[in-house]
């Protein structure tokens, strides 16, 4: 005979439960309405039906799950995510998750029965600057002005064809950045676009500005109008080091033996996401005694670039896939002929290895002709706001 307190049934999958997860719960009641609101974060373990069983048959809960299966099926709830019972005189109705940070699957019981939706979240954004001096890292400093890691990795990104985030940034530069911040319930939940960017790095001033072309196409130019995007990324990683440079001779720490180096070693966590510096296809996946697991890919005009000793591949990641700008392909690992975890990047063009600390890769096309005057309009507009203050924060060098 089973306990009161734990039943087990399928719907698609085994689902367990029981009365435990009552602590990961927040309940808010309303006399006056008769409502009352539940609301919790998906734990390790926790199913819709867990989540649902208190308050919903199993029946019900089955019909539920079928009716979401074309929406966002219940066995795809995850771990770290929100959501909210809203419950009248102890009769469920709504069921809200969310699915990520702009979707929630709302599911609400209705006179004629229930009803399922995919709806975005709402935000409250204002349209705010950020500005500061470096006097270590980017990403520390992000962080120490009590902003979010995600507005780091958004810099980098809009930067990444004209900075090189590994090797480049230095005590002194500055950024300022004209962002859109996401509130909810007083909170700062992330950010939307990035309008505007100034970024001094060893003096040269960058700038960006986003504009969305008469086809509905958006990125980010220059003052002149230029696209900031070109060919290739300045590195297939964020926010790591060089451990070792193209050179035609090294002494190879294994093997002992003068080599040519023919890549550049970026040592970074294993795990670390590798993206494709170029638009290509993948000609080969696989593993070699001395390169660990590698990708090989064809870009454009004869380019070609190959990633070694990865700890494992992107599920996307299968030979003759096409590949875009900056889509992660794999991850950092220590395969193969390896002291410790790296990748070794390399960039050939027409056979022959080339240095990819030094290639010079063209860029995209610019603004068009007719949308210039408006664009002109808009960049002023912004460049006054994002120069309007002159303060920067300073951020200093943790301790050690």
């Amino acid at each position: 005979m089973l306990k009161k307190w734990f039943l087990v049934f399928f719907i698609g999958n085994c689902f367990v439960f029981s009365n435990a997860f009552a602590s990961n719960i927040q309940e808010e009641s309303f006399p006056e309405s008769r409502i009352q609101i539940v609301r919790g974060v998906v734990k390790n373990g926790d199913t819709a039906s867990l989540l649902l069983n208190k308050y919903l048959p199993l029946k019900t809960i089955y019909q539920i799950s079928n009716m979401c299966k074309k929406t966002y099926p219940l066995s795809r709830i995850r771990k770290g995510q929100p959501y909210r019972i809203m419950l009248e005189q102890d009769r469920l109705i709504e069921f809200e998750y969310e699915i990520d940070s702009e979707d929630r699957l709302v599911i609400q019981n209705e006179e004629t029965g229930f009803s399922v939706n995919k709806l975005p979240i709402y935000y409250d954004v204002n349209l705010e600057l950020v500005s500061a001096t470096i006097n270590y890292s980017l990403n520390s400093t992000i962080i120490k002005m009590g902003e979010k890691n995600q507005l780091a990795n958004r810099l980098a990104d809009i930067f990444a064809w004209d900075i090189d985030f590994i090797r480049d940034i230095q005590p002194g530069d500055k950024f300022r950045v004209l962002v859109e911040k996401r509130y909810r319930e007083g909170k700062l939940r992330g950010y939307g676009k990035i309008k505007a960017a100034f970024f001094t790095n060893k003096g040269n001033v960058y700038k960006a500005f986003l504009h969305t072309d008469n086809r509905g196409v958006s990125g980010y130019y220059d003052e002149e109008g230029g696209s900031l995007q070109k060919a290739f990324l300045k590195a297939p990683l964020a926010f790591s080091r060089i451990s070792s440079k193209f050179t035609k001779k090294r002494l190879h720490p294994i093997l002992k033996k003068y080599k040519p180096h023919n890549g550049v070693d970026y040592a970074a966590a294993k795990g670390t996401p590798i993206k494709t510096v170029g638009d290509g296809i993948i000609t080969k996946v696989g593993y070699g005694k001395g390169t660990g697991n590698f990708i090989n890919i064809r870009h454009f005009n004869g380019y070609t670039t190959r990633y070694f000793h990865l700890s494992k591949f992107a599920r996307s990641t299968k030979k003759n896939k096409k590949v875009i700008q900056g889509q992660v392909i794999g991850y950092v690992g220590m395969t193969g002929y390896t002291t410790g975890p790296h990748l070794c990047f390399r960039m050939a063009k027409n056979g022959k290895h080339i240095d990819p600390l030094n290639n010079k890769a063209p860029s995209a096309n610019p603004v068009k002709a007719d949308e210039m005057k408006s664009f002109q309009a808009k960049i002023l507009a912004l460049s006054k706001r994002i120069v309007a203050s002159s303060k920067f924060v300073t951020i200093n060098k943790p301790s050690t």
